[in-house]
């Protein structure tokens, strides 16, 4: 799949969002990439995923595992196009931990999927809750690295859209200083900060 194959999907399903939005890194921006408007489709859904999974052919992988709750959807739709398993992570007390009686066996070969990454704050969390079991990260995935191939995650980074969409730290928002768009929190992550 093409770059321009995938953001024909999320244009044609709406997930293109313009406004003020606060991200799940807490930084503000003009546009939101919202994939659950493409999850609604398992047609797009299956596209997109199959496109990740031949952009991880000849990668060790035993699990796939996602952060809850962008990921949770796309996670599992790669692991079905690799036919492995998959689990998510999820945030108790603040930390990214594995609940609902999921487990990682040491030794484990372990790609991680997120739907869109900007700082890969989320994404690095989950590599650390894998490595500190004794896991091996060998790839990360994800459908739109907003980040333009900025973040490093020191591992195999593949994604169908790279683009570099602006974003703010709160104090430097023009938005904000203009204060004609009220800031929105489309995600599913609560910020408790400005």
């Amino acid at each position: 799949m093409t770059q321009q194959e995938a953001l024909e999907i999320y244009k044609k399903t709406g997930a293109i969002l313009k406004g003020h939005f606060r991200l799940t890194s807490g930084r503000h921006s003009d546009t939101y990439m919202q994939s659950a408007k493409v999850f609604v489709n398992p047609e797009y859904s299956e596209a997109l995923c199959k496109g990740l999974a031949e952009k991880l052919q000849g990668t060790e992988v035993d699990l796939v595992i996602s952060p809850a709750i962008g990921g949770i959807l796309m996670g599992y739709e790669v692991a079905r196009q690799l036919g492995k398993p998959n689990i998510f992570a999820e945030r108790e007390n603040g930390e990214m931990t594995l609940r609902r009686g999921f487990s990682v066996e040491p030794g484990t070969k372990v790609i991680v999927c997120e739907d869109v990454v900007t700082t890969g704050g989320s994404v690095k969390e989950v590599i650390a809750l894998m490595q500190s079991m004794g896991a091996e990260v060998t790839a990360v995935a994800s459908i739109v690295d907003r980040s333009n191939g900025k973040v490093d995650f020191g591992v195999k980074f593949v994604n169908l859209i790279s683009m570099d969409v602006v974003s703010y730290e709160p104090e430097d928002c023009p938005i904000c200083k203009e204060g004609n768009l009220p800031l929105v929190k489309p995600g599913s992550r609560q910020i408790f900060t400005k």
